[in-house]
């Protein structure tokens, strides 16, 4: 998996669980993603904030002893939690 959509899948579950710490299935695939990040891309200190102004999420990370960063769009990000919300039997 190319490293971009591993961080993408990764921000996608991450806002899930946050939304919902209690999902323990959301928290599992949040840790798959992040150990895999770590294992194939060699990635640390991940971490994701939220930009207002710019409508994005900003995700951080370390590779390589490098800082990097990437942006994604909130309505794509936050999409797969808007799916389930509007799953009854999710909810």
């Amino acid at each position: 998996m190319q490293i971009k959509d591993a961080i993408f899948n990764w921000l996608q579950i991450q806002i899930v669980w946050d939304a919902r710490p209690s999902d323990r299935s959301a928290k599992d695939t949040a840790t798959f993603f992040e150990q895999m990040l770590k294992e194939d891309h060699q990635v640390l200190n991940l971490t994701s904030t939220q930009d207002k102004e710019a409508a994005c999420y900003v995700v951080e990370y370390e590779q390589n002893g490098e800082k990097q960063k990437q942006m994604f769009p909130k309505e794509l990000a936050e999409k797969l939690l808007q799916d389930i919300l509007q799953e009854p039997k999710y909810n």
